[in-house]
């Protein structure tokens, strides 16, 4: 099969993603994919009708839409090259990492595997990406660890950052500054009422507010 379009690996990808990070598991709704990807919800069931014709994915009527295998190989390859790109642009030019995500995400068509390779090779076979994402390899496989969103952890629970959602640069900047990047011991001090910030010990010593909303994008393990 031949490498997809730019467009449709952008829907692979976007698919694979909200099937990770699904609370509930079931087919990806149509309005998730346009949610995702900031489209229209009927241009996202116009490209969804496609990738059915080609093979990527499969229609579940009234449901959604799930990933063949050759649309999750498919996925998992501009996935892997995204997160080497990051990874790269980080570790070897010093960009922030609310800056890679923005970056790769141009970068990551055209890409081929043997350079993604070489990347993977020039970098040390990193296993995950700055913002603590497992980078599948060559073969397809990807690491899977059990987490939390730091949100749900009870007052006096303690944790260690394992990644954070990496979507939005504001909020990327906002954790930054706040210490909350991945491999950062934290302790939840407490919940305010009413769906206010939650008070957070990172790192040992620093206690900072995190708003409900950022506390869910990051994952604790």
């Amino acid at each position: 099969m031949d490498r997809p379009s730019p467009a449709v690996q952008d829907y692979l990808k976007a698919i694979y993603q909200l099937d990770e990070m699904a609370e509930v598991q079931g087919p990806v709704t149509t309005s998730q994919v346009a949610e995702a990807l900031a489209v229209t919800t009927a241009s996202a069931s116009n490209m969804l009708k496609k990738l059915d014709t080609l093979g990527y994915a499969v229609q579940v009527k009234r449901q959604g839409v799930e990933l063949t295998e050759a649309g999750r190989t498919a996925a998992l390859e501009v996935i892997r090259h995204h997160r080497l790109l990051e990874t790269y642009l980080a570790t070897r030019l010093g960009m922030s990492w609310d800056e890679v995500h923005r970056e790769a995400e141009v970068l990551e068509h055209h890409v081929s595997g043997a350079l993604a390779d070489r990347i993977a090779e020039a970098l040390g076979h990193p296993e995950r990406d700055p913002h603590g994402h497992p980078i599948p390899t060559s073969t397809g496989k990807v690491a899977v660890t059990p987490s939390r969103r730091l949100s749900e952890l009870a007052e006096g629970a303690a944790a260690v950052v394992g990644r954070v959602d990496d979507r939005d640069d504001a909020l990327l900047r906002f954790l930054a500054e706040r210490g909350l990047v991945p491999d950062v011991r934290v302790e939840v001090l407490g919940h305010s009422p009413f769906g206010g910030p939650i008070s957070v010990r990172v790192g040992g010593e620093r206690v900072v507010d995190v708003p409900p909303a950022a506390a869910h994008a990051v994952h604790v393990e």
